[in-house]
């Protein structure tokens, strides 16, 4: 049993501060053994709303929730949205004695519903799957081959790990995406994602995936935005700063979970990984995970300009912007990139994340730094 302790703690303390907790993620990622955690599955305070029993005790839910004590959990509330005016009610009744756990896999509806009906009554935690610092420093080239949805990573054997990935990603196309409204042709979604994982680590453009399936750019768009919303797609957008250069404006694209993305491009052992033309992509977009998992920041982009010099990640703390370079290298130096990155953006600090096992500095400001350091949050920077 893995105990996911960080996360139950901000749950515990987003809780103190408001009568809502939102947790989201994307599907499989942990959230039901999390809240299971809190409150037991066969506890009258929980709904499964994959359940009929619970669908059916729902049908009046005033009668149903109005009564209860303590923490109550609703897990996959996107498939009631008719329930987020009634949690307003009743934690904005006087004799409020209940507070309110809703767990949900689709990130962009379930937010919209829930800002509109609880504005100042709830708080979003956002999970994914495990990271470095819930499994331990260890746990990095497996977590990266096989990604970080639990049973992917604790199958017993590669093939168990392969095989539950091509279900995961067969289950979301064919029955949750039309579950959630999605009116989106299953193939031609996988089709998409497909070709998402081949420009994974790149910026998008909509036309040359909108050539090659058949269909306009703006349809190409919506398909991103469903996979977005699915939490199985980050669009990371680009920072702009008041330069006299050419700055890129397109966001770039990363498949969310790097097992996933293996899985999409046919990459079924590490040999064909490490052989393969998207290894450095696939290296940056796993430490990119990692780092967002557990370092805290208020906002994070990527920066580029159309001369060539690019910062894969850039974090916002506070006042200060941070600087993240991803190289899968044995001994990382100073780059073009960085030293501009460093005079243009007036960045605080770069970290260079390679996989290598000593800290060192590179340059004033400028420092290697060892994935395994991600193992204990916080430590990224000085």
């Amino acid at each position: 049993m893995i105990t996911r302790r960080s996360t139950l703690d901000a749950i515990q303390a987003a809780l103190t501060r408001n009568p809502i907790a939102v947790l989201t993620g994307p599907r499989q990622c942990g959230k039901t053994t999390l809240a299971r955690e809190l409150v037991p599955e066969d506890s009258v305070n929980y709904f499964d709303l994959e359940d009929p029993a619970s669908l059916a005790r729902l049908d009046e839910p005033m009668t149903a929730l109005g009564p209860l004590r303590g923490l109550v959990v609703i897990d996959e509330i996107q498939r009631r949205p008719d329930l987020f005016p009634v949690l307003r009610v009743l934690v904005d009744r006087r004799d409020r004695t209940a507070r309110f756990l809703i767990l949900g896999s689709a990130s962009g509806d379930l937010m919209r519903q829930s800002s509109e009906s609880l504005a100042g009554r709830m708080e979003r935690i956002e999970i994914g799957g495990f990271s470095v610092a819930e499994l331990g420093p260890e746990s990095s080239d497996t977590l990266w081959r096989r990604g970080g949805f639990p049973l992917s990573y604790l199958a017993r054997t590669e093939q168990d790990s392969l095989a539950w990935r091509k279900q995961l990603i067969r289950t979301l196309l064919d029955r949750d995406l039309p579950q959630w409204g999605v009116r989106v042709p299953a193939a031609a979604l996988q089709r998409f994602w497909t070709m998402v994982a081949h420009y994974h680590g790149q910026t998008w453009n909509a036309a040359e995936p909108a050539r090659a399936l058949g269909v306009n750019p703006s349809t190409c768009r919506r398909y991103l935005d469903v996979l977005t919303d699915a939490m199985m797609i980050r669009q990371l957008q680009p920072w702009h700063a008041n330069l006299g250069k050419r700055q890129v404006k397109s966001p770039k694209v990363y498949v969310r979970d790097s097992g996933l993305l293996h899985q999409l491009l046919g990459l079924g052992t590490e040999k064909a990984l490490l052989s393969h033309p998207k290894l450095g992509a696939s290296w940056e977009g796993f430490v990119i995970e990692q780092v967002l998992a557990v370092e805290p920041h208020d906002d994070a982009w990527f920066w580029a300009t159309h001369q060539g010099a690019e910062i894969d990640l850039i974090l916002r703390r506070g006042d200060q912007l941070l600087g993240v370079e991803c190289k899968r290298a044995d001994a990382p130096r100073l780059t073009p990139s960085i030293r501009i990155a460093l005079a243009d953006l007036g960045l605080a600090w770069v970290s260079v994340i390679y996989p290598g096992d000593k800290r060192y500095p590179i340059a004033d400001r400028v420092e290697a730094v060892p994935l395994r350091t991600l193992a204990v949050p916080g430590r990224l920077f000085p």
